[in-house]
């Protein structure tokens, strides 16, 4: 059974690029992001990893951890990442896991059977502090995943968390937002003092309240 919107993660212990970790553990009370790639050495992928790195302090200040994840090994790993610091201009500064079992592919459905039956897809998932999954996005081999619309979903993530807010479409950091339905009308002033634009009964904009 795959996992959804709203599940827990799972949990487990695995070898890395830099050494043994328990997954929660590694998270702590933080958010958390993790992505898999088919295996070592692929050209998109390395790309990627090499700007998951140069945005180090982007996920650092939203507290974010990434993980990311081939069936490989630890040595092979290694190897990648000189490739990935040498060709990017980066410093890889977070861990791969080796799934050399494949079983945290196949506790997350990271192994699709119609794209291979023993490399992980390109999926990604983001977890929130309680450890649930907030975001699943797999992306085809051909196409790199855009590291900005990561970034634009966890800060979504935080704001809706914490108010009774919606992001509208292509919403960045800083724009108006929805209030939510539930939030009857009478009640917005209370609750977001910069005051609102009701398009709509249904569609209510207000300022990002944190900001």
């Amino acid at each position: 059974m795959s996992l959804r919107l709203g599940d827990t993660a799972p949990n487990f212990t695995a070898k890395t690029s830099q050494g043994e970790l328990t997954f929660y553990d590694y998270l702590g009370d933080s958010w958390g992001v993790l992505f898999s790639h088919p295996g070592d050495y692929t050209p998109v992928c390395t790309t990627e990893l090499g700007r998951t790195a140069a945005l180090k302090d982007e996920f650092t200040k939203r507290n974010v951890k990434v993980l990311a994840l081939s069936v490989d090994s630890v040595e092979s790993h290694d190897g990648w990442i000189k490739d990935i610091n040498e060709t990017q201009g980066v410093e890889v500064n977070f861990p791969i896991i080796a799934d050399a079992d494949r079983k945290i592919s196949e506790a997350y459905d990271m192994i699709h059977p119609n794209a291979s039956v023993n490399a992980t897809v390109r999926s990604l998932f983001i977890i929130a502090p309680d450890k649930t999954v907030k975001l699943i996005i797999t992306y085809p081999a051909s196409t790199g995943r855009n590291f900005q619309e990561i970034l634009r979903v966890i800060d979504s993530l935080q704001l809706t968390a914490n108010y009774s807010v919606a992001t509208p479409v292509d919403w960045k950091d800083g724009e108006d937002v929805v209030v939510v339905p539930a939030i009857k009308t009478e009640d917005i002033p209370a609750k977001f003092p910069k005051g609102y634009t009701a398009v709509k009964p249904y569609l209510r904009i207000t300022p990002q309240p944190n900001k």
